[in-house]
């Protein structure tokens, strides 16, 4: 089978590899850019442990093929961490317990990530459908509520600082 020639940006560096193209997104992170904070868990699109954002939406990394992110901007849970400084919402999981196995760790943050990034005052239900397609089976969605309940009020006081 023929190479693909794959150009994609990821967490802000471009990237320029030739893949087979029957490589998941998902396989192209792990096994050839060694970026393992995207898991495989169910390998079927119903877990959430291998999310990714793609061009600014959230998507199952296994569900995608590596030709799709042709042209396209990938960013992983390392990438959202600034100069070696943990960002906002990895900071709230810590702060408030919501981080167990980790395995389903980044996905969630993640999925948080791309919820404020489009609503910045989410009401619970919100959070509770923005995180509804990952699964978490040692923490549990009280916890990482509470996390990105805490990530969106300092959101809002750094919004209202910025404001005055």
């Amino acid at each position: 089978m023929a190479e693909f020639h794959l150009e994609m940006k990821v967490n802000g560096k471009p990237i320029v590899l030739d893949v087979d193209p029957g490589l998941r997104l998902l396989d192209v992170l792990r096994d050839i850019l060694h970026l393992t904070g995207t898991k495989e868990g169910c390998g079927e699109g119903e877990c959430g442990a291998c999310s990714v954002i793609l061009n600014g939406k959230l998507v199952d990394s296994c569900l995608v093929l590596a030709p799709q992110a042709n042209g396209q901007e990938v960013i992983t849970i390392e990438g959202i961490a600034q100069n070696g400084e943990l960002d906002s919402l990895q900071k709230a999981f810590l702060e408030a317990g919501a981080v167990q196995c980790g395995y389903c760790t980044p996905g969630m943050i993640l999925a948080a990530k791309v919820l404020l990034d489009h609503n910045s005052t989410p009401s619970r239900l919100e959070i509770s459908k923005s995180i509804s397609g990952n699964i978490c089976r040692c923490t549990g969605y009280t916890k990482i509520i509470q996390a990105v309940e805490i990530a969106a009020s300092r959101i809002a006081t750094k919004e209202g600082a910025d404001h005055a």
